[in-house]
């Protein structure tokens, strides 16, 4: 896939929701892996006991959990190719709006901001992303993302092959 088919695509979806995930369950074994990975073992998220009696009367998911899990829900980014390297860029602005309780199922909506052309094979993207929690009026997070492309991918591909 050239970088012009790839921009143009991604051009042609500015303002509009491309992507709506699957709904994911969060479950306490996930809370618990989340917590063993990054070591925050406050009681709200892996204590359920304690929780019970706490503001929430369940566990709650982190928020830093559902902020990676975009990744997971952003099957946008693929762009019909493995031949286009994706990374993420940074974050211009995070909300942890809800707070999601264990057993809940989260879903990610994803509207494409701004598309920039950066150099000869990268694309600069901006989206939105609202991770609903289903049956809630609130969403659970609010996040801007941007992601770099790399459509020069193929290129570094085909070169390796003759080598």
């Amino acid at each position: 896939m050239t970088k012009l088919i790839l921009l143009d695509r991604l051009r042609e979806r500015v303002g509009k929701e491309i992507s709506v995930s699957d709904w994911i369950e969060i479950k306490q074994d996930r809370i618990d892996a989340f917590a063993n990975c990054t070591g925050d073992y406050q009681w709200i998220h892996t204590n359920p006991a304690a929780a019970k009696k706490g503001p929430f009367e369940a566990t709650i998911a982190h928020g830093y959990l559902l902020l990676s899990l975009l990744v997971t829900m952003s099957d946008w980014m693929k762009m019909g190719t493995e031949e286009v390297l994706v990374i993420n860029y940074g974050l211009n602005r995070v909300r942890f709006v809800s707070p999601v309780k264990v057993g809940a199922r989260v879903r990610n909506h994803a509207v494409i901001f701004e598309v920039k052309e950066k150099s000869e094979d990268r694309i600069l993207v901006t989206a939105g992303n609202t991770i609903e929690i289903e049956g809630e009026r609130e969403p659970a997070l609010v996040a801007e993302t941007v992601t770099m492309f790399f459509a020069q991918l193929s290129k570094a591909k085909d070169q390796e092959q003759d080598s």
